[in-house]
């Protein structure tokens, strides 16, 4: 059976041996930064605004790799992994992760959210989101259990991995691995879009229906009333692939926090209340009674969302804290309710070290502070240091493997322009003279990576240059 730990080894050997991840061949114009973007008539899509802002912000980058890394991960969500389509009378965006062709809610979110500032001024991305937006909606009616999802929503063929998972597979659904996330992602991309344009066109009557169930699969997940209606198990080799008693999970005190099954790395909880997911969550429903109330007008679904959120709120507060011999309590990572409690942090986004980056919390608030230093020492297991780089791994695909993904969100929630310059030289140094992000790379050995085309972390190196030539221009400007 195919594993999706395994889908390295072909494209990897191509980005090393001078080609690009699509197999084009790479120019000779500088050999030793050739360009790595496909042919301008094999792009997916181009934007006049994305091209623009290339031009503008390489101009802006002392440094020639980083405005060389620049130039290819940027738009590289663009060229190579959005379709768009029409479906039903509606645009339709369908954006795959890169390597793996099927569309994750949450990777599909985070991949164009860094063009989110251009929008405006772009008809080619508002399409581009409008179509998104619409997919995201039918996606959710289609099964708002499931993480990732087919091009075909008819298509009864999941995932080779998934072919024989136990549980309740819908026709267009490509892995059916719960995460909380997973309805908070295309909120947080929803409301983004609305608060950038102005644009009220995608939120119609499908996507309200898309939208009602999210506090209501949340109210299941808070299982107060049993276990609810999803379940999960999976034949692997792997632990983190399937969920324990009959698929249920690990048992919890049902205290108004939300099961997630699993982690937004795909890995199934160790306990099911995963704090950031849940976090994460309060904050998306908030988004949602905003629009509900600003667009639609509609108070009561408004004061729904708002009253899940607050519950959500008071019972992180009881049970999402770990106090501290000395100084200031830390989150967990996650809990049962029971007074157990896991201290971790995954690279993936919701995390520990991205709670201010999805506006959970201030990049100053004392309790994430005191969350970033033990978050990033030897406290956590998946934090290493190697030779070539420091950072936050996890347990999808080894020990020792630092994923960019989480040296991007510590510059991405700093305020210290050195730390900021030292995330930077450790990407710079550690794409393996492929010109792109990495799923994971080996913390002495970043030759040995994983997923040669992962279009998140391409567009979150993406947002992070973005962010440094607003906040550090002057370091910007002058790393090298």
């Amino acid at each position: 059976m195919l594993d999706r730990r395994k889908l390295l080894g072909a494209a990897a050997a191509t980005v090393l041996a001078g080609m690009s991840p699509l197999g084009a061949a790479a120019t000779l114009a500088d050999p030793a930064r050739p360009p790595r973007r496909p042919p301008a008539t094999q792009r997916r899509v181009t934007s006049p605004a994305v091209e623009a802002e290339i031009r503008r912000v390489t101009r802006l980058v002392g440094n020639p790799e980083l405005a060389w890394l620049f130039e290819n991960c940027y738009p590289n969500v663009l060229d190579t992994t959005v379709t768009l389509q029409e479906r039903d009378g509606r645009p339709d965006t369908f954006v795959i992760t890169g390597d793996i062709p099927a569309l994750w809610l949450r990777d599909s979110s985070a991949q164009v959210w860094p063009y989110l500032p251009l929008a405006a001024s772009d008809p080619v991305l508002r399409r581009v989101f409008r179509g998104l937006i619409h997919r995201h909606a039918l996606c959710i009616l289609i099964d708002p259990y499931a993480n990732a999802f087919l091009e075909d929503p008819n298509s009864t063929r999941p995932l080779s991995w998934a072919l024989h998972d136990d549980t309740v597979m819908k026709p267009g659904v490509a892995e059916r691995k719960w995460e909380v996330d997973s309805l908070c992602h295309p909120i947080r991309l929803a409301h983004g879009y609305w608060r950038a344009t102005g644009d009220t066109a995608p939120y119609d009557s499908q996507w309200r229906a898309a939208m009602a169930k999210v506090p209501s699969t949340l109210r299941e997940q808070q299982r107060l009333a049993g276990p609810g209606p999803y379940r999960f198990q999976r034949t692997s080799g792997t632990p983190l692939d399937t969920l324990a008693l009959d698929g249920y999970g690990a048992p919890t005190r049902k205290v108004g926090l939300i099961h997630s099954m699993f982690r937004p790395s795909d890995d199934a909880c160790t306990y099911p209340f995963l704090i950031p997911a849940n976090w994460f969550a309060a904050v998306s429903l908030r988004q949602l009674a905003d629009m509900a109330r600003d667009i639609h007008a509609d108070a009561g679904f408004a004061r729904e969302c708002l009253l899940l959120a607050r519950e959500i709120e008071l019972a992180i507060e009881a049970h999402g804290l770990i106090p501290q011999s000395q100084g200031t309590a830390v989150y967990a990572y996650e809990c049962d309710g029971f007074g157990n409690q896991l201290f971790i942090d995954d690279a993936n986004v919701p995390g520990l070290l991205g709670l201010p980056y999805l506006g959970c919390c201030r990049r100053d608030d004392p309790r994430y502070l005191s969350t970033r230093a033990k978050v990033l020492s030897d406290d956590n297991p998946y934090f290493f240091r190697g030779r070539a780089a420091e950072g936050i791994g996890g347990p999808h695909v080894g020990l020792g493997m630092i994923w960019p993904i989480g040296i991007m969100i510590r510059a991405l929630t700093s305020d210290q322009a050195v730390e900021t310059g030292r995330c930077l030289a450790w990407l710079r140094n550690t794409h393996a003279g492929t010109g792109f992000m990495h799923e994971a790379f080996d913390q002495d050995q970043p030759a040995h990576f994983t997923r040669a085309w992962f279009a998140w972390a391409n567009a979150l190196f993406g947002e992070l240059i973005l962010d440094s030539s607003r906040r550090f221009p002057s370091l910007l400007a002058g790393n090298s």
